[in-house]
């Protein structure tokens, strides 16, 4: 095991707890939130391409429902426009040109009122000010329209009135019903409660919003990488491991391969020789110590200041 002590090292801890952070994140956050996103895009592509076959049905047996799986649904419904009820939406765009969309409350045969939303329209003079807008025909109507939850509101930017229209900047039921001071009726939906859109050619209708492409975009691919992320960053750690031990352990082989010095090969002489040749030969220099382990300790100092160099530091 004290091969492996070099983990206990600071810059090792750190390494290990951010590859631990990052593969959690990617598997309880990243990933989840990409595939989520895949299945909701999935679920309302699906939704759309039904609805586009399917048969409409009166919004007045959907309005008591649970709301679930209600969004896009085509519908119909039967009365009338509420005069001096419309709303202007701002910062929208119709053929890349600033534009309007127009809202009107339009009151149901059985009393309840619905928020619905006639359409774009482009703004005027420079894309600055909405252009004249034309009331909705009066009297009763027969509306097609497709139910669609509403956007929420931006708490930073309230309703405001200007040019002579009460403006706001998202579709919002609860919030245009404090706006015309109606009780506007929520469409049941899976989000916030929902409001009407009608179809191309309806009474009162202008440029309607093109229904979104069916295509369930990059969501699934991008929660595949962070899968494969969360499970490549412990084996990048691991492998990084693995090569630092094998490194060390080519290093010990090298020190232990190097050849004897000459000092060492001195001490090393037989034993079985002779006086004779004991006092011919030379006299060893002052400076010169048998077994001096000055050569070694050299090549250890330098071996150390080198994995000095490599590791930031002595080693253990």
């Amino acid at each position: 095991m004290r091969r492996l002590t070099f983990l206990l090292r600071p810059s090792w801890l750190i390494l290990a707890v951010v590859v631990a952070g990052f593969a959690y994140l990617c598997f309880t956050v990243l990933a989840p939130w990409q595939l989520g996103k895949n299945t909701r895009t999935s679920d309302r592509n699906d939704r759309i391409a039904a609805s586009v076959h399917a048969d409409p049905v009166d919004i007045a047996g959907l309005l008591s429902g649970d709301g679930k799986n209600t969004e896009w649904r085509r519908v119909t419904a039967t009365g009338s426009y509420v005069p001096n009820s419309t709303v202007l939406v701002r910062l929208r765009h119709l053929d890349g040109q600033p534009a309007y969309t127009v809202l009107a409350a339009f009151r149901l045969d059985d009393g309840r009122t619905l928020l619905v939303d006639r359409g774009q329209i482009a703004a005027a003079q420079g894309g600055t000010r909405p252009p004249a807008i034309a009331d909705p025909p009066t009297g009763p109507q027969h509306l097609e329209a497709r139910i669609r939850a509403s956007e929420g509101v931006i708490e930073k930017k309230p309703p405001t009135t200007e040019d002579g229209f009460r403006q706001v900047y998202t579709t919002d039921t609860a919030q245009e019903a404090t706006v015309l001071g109606l009780p506007l009726t929520p469409i049941p939906t899976d989000g916030l409660g929902g409001y009407l859109q009608l179809d191309v050619g309806q009474p009162g209708a202008f440029t309607p919003d093109a229904l979104p492409q069916l295509d369930a975009g990059p969501y699934l691919s991008y929660g595949l990488q962070w899968l494969a992320f969360g499970v490549m960053a412990p084996l990048g750690l691991g492998y990084f491991v693995w090569a630092e031990i094998r490194a060390r352990r080519r290093e010990k082989s090298d020190a232990a391969a190097q050849p004897a010095t000459p000092a060492e090969q001195v001490t090393e002489a037989p034993e079985t020789a002779t006086t004779a040749d004991t006092a011919e030969s030379p006299t060893p220099s002052p400076t010169a110590k048998p077994n001096d382990p000055a050569p070694i300790k050299a090549k250890t100092t330098a071996n150390e200041a080198r994995l000095a160099d490599r590791y930031g530091g002595t080693r253990r």
